[in-house]
């Protein structure tokens, strides 16, 4: 889960607080331990001269059991926690205070010496402070007079005061913890302040923004930019609803261009149904021009051989002769009738139709197909070349139809050789895609540009007028496009023609 902005700035800010106060509090708080040690100090020094002082006057006045009294009456929290009397020569004679306590008194002191210094007790730290008796003649004088002083009265012993320095004796905890209170409260507050600050100044203007995004997402037109919010939220606003606009513009304009877009497709569809009229009419006059013409001549001649017949005075053999005649021409117009019918056949039945055949054999095809060409006399001079690969897998043409389309191709690549040196090559391989590849090549002149793109449509033909009806490559390319394949011509390794056939495999047909 992604914390918000608020959180996170949130935590940022306490890291920072934590980084700038928690040394600033150590800081404090060491350096009151350091003050507060050091008054102490002081104020141990002046306890303890005033105290050994006080007992060392005593001292001259008072029986053993009143110096013992006065001895404990000057013990306490805020004084001195042991005292030892000294006599002249150093040696303890009377001490007072908790017997823990009162063991860091030393044994023995140097007569007439004043020392302060810092001691260990059992209760924590102390400052031993040692005065010689002649100083309660002192006492009321400055610490550095009294250090200083040339004249010094006859000794007679020493006190030894031992004053608490621990820093549980020492009042600094309480400061310490105002410091942590004060530290805390103002951070807290800091964190509280910046919360609310950032709530009315960032977080309250991006949520607006947020939520006028949200509906300008759900349908609306425009964005509402919120009024409040700091300065560069509010040219964020500006920005985003400047940028809302000229989306909601290149809307508008796409949709507008789609609209025309829509408009020429249909424009364009509606041309293309007119193309395709007018191929069709332009083909059907092709059809019938190349029908008329085909059949035309040997109709002329039929009812020409007719009125000779029935004009009569001819010989038997004559009308016979005529008869003959006519029935070429009669046969010559069922051909032209047969191979139309052909053409039409695979279009009208479809691959329902191809699909319910068998599937043939390339090889066998080419076999049959060759053994038929052979003897013609057509092929007496053309060398006649095959090129099967023994891995052409069988096609979804019938052995007929295939045997068909062989037999168009090789005739017309026979009528296209020189009748001196002619060549034709037919070869069969694995295509591409695991179907059939078969090609028909010679060393004709090659198919000229002019015709190349029209050569399968019905009636085109390169032959003389009466050598060829231009429904042969027409009857193929139908035959094998209704099989799932294709066919085409481009130009031969020696400068003829070669065409190409493409079938599928029998078990790919349909694919």
């Amino acid at each position: 889960m992604r914390l918000g902005i608020r959180l996170q700035l949130l935590f940022a800010l306490g890291a920072l607080l934590v980084l700038a106060f928690v040394p600033l509090f150590f800081a404090v708080a060491s350096l009151t331990r350091a003050t507060m040690g050091g008054v102490r100090a002081s104020s141990a020094r002046a306890i303890g001269r005033a105290i050994a002082g006080h007992v060392a006057a005593a001292r001259a006045s008072r029986s053993a059991p009143e110096l013992s009294l006065l001895l404990e009456a000057q013990l306490g929290p805020d004084g001195a926690s042991a005292i030892g009397v000294y006599d002249a020569a150093g040696a303890l004679v009377d001490r007072a205070g908790e017997p823990e306590v009162a063991a860091a008194l030393p044994a023995s002191v140097e007569a007439g010496a004043e020392v302060l210094r810092a001691a260990r007790t059992a209760r924590g730290g102390a400052i031993l402070v040692i005065v010689p008796e002649h100083a309660r003649e002192a006492a009321a004088r400055p610490l550095d007079a009294l250090e200083t002083s040339a004249a010094r009265p006859p000794q007679v012993g020493s006190v030894a005061v031992l004053v608490p320095t621990d820093p549980s004796t020492v009042p600094a905890a309480p400061l310490v913890r105002i410091v942590a209170l004060y530290t805390g409260v103002v951070a807290l507050a800091l964190l509280v302040f910046a919360y609310i600050a950032m709530t009315r100044l960032v977080v309250r203007p991006i949520d607006a923004l947020s939520q006028a995004a949200r509906r300008v997402a759900g349908g609306a037109r425009d964005l509402e930019v919120p009024g409040d919010g700091a300065r560069e939220l509010g040219e964020l606003g500006a920005s985003l609803a400047l940028m809302t606009g000229r989306l909601r513009a290149d809307e508008e304009s796409l949709r507008a261009k789609i609209a025309e877009i829509e408009r020429y497709a249909a424009d364009l569809k509606s041309a293309q149904e007119r193309l395709v009229r007018s191929e069709r009419l332009a083909s059907v006059g092709r059809l019938a021009a190349g029908l008329a013409h085909e059949i035309g001549n040997p109709i002329a001649a039929i009812l020409g051989f007719q009125e000779l017949l029935l004009a009569g005075g001819l010989t038997p053999d004559e009308e016979r002769e005529f008869v003959e005649r006519m029935k070429r021409e009669t046969e010559r117009i069922h051909k032209i009738l047969r191979d139309l019918l052909d053409f039409a056949r695979p279009a009208a039945g479809g691959a329902g139709q191809a699909g319910e055949e068998p599937s043939g054999s390339v090889a066998e095809g080419i076999e049959d197909v060759v053994s038929l060409v052979a003897p013609q006399k057509a092929f007496r001079a053309v060398e006649l070349v095959r090129d099967v690969a023994p891995d052409v897998p069988p096609v979804p043409l019938s052995h007929g139809r295939l045997v068909q389309v062989l037999l168009n191709l090789l005739l017309n690549a026979a009528d296209a050789v020189p009748r001196a040196g002619g060549r034709v090559v037919v070869r069969a391989s694995r295509g591409a895609g695991g179907g059939a590849r078969i090609e028909v090549e010679d060393n004709g002149p090659g198919i000229a540009e002019a015709v190349r793109e029209t050569l399968f449509e019905p009636f085109i033909t390169t032959k003389e007028v009466g050598e060829g009806t231009g429904l042969g490559l027409a009857v193929c390319r139908g035959l094998v496009e209704a099989a799932g394949g294709s066919i085409g011509v481009e130009r031969g390794a020696e400068g003829g023609a070669r065409f190409v056939v493409l079938l599928p495999g029998a078990g790919e047909r349909g694919g």
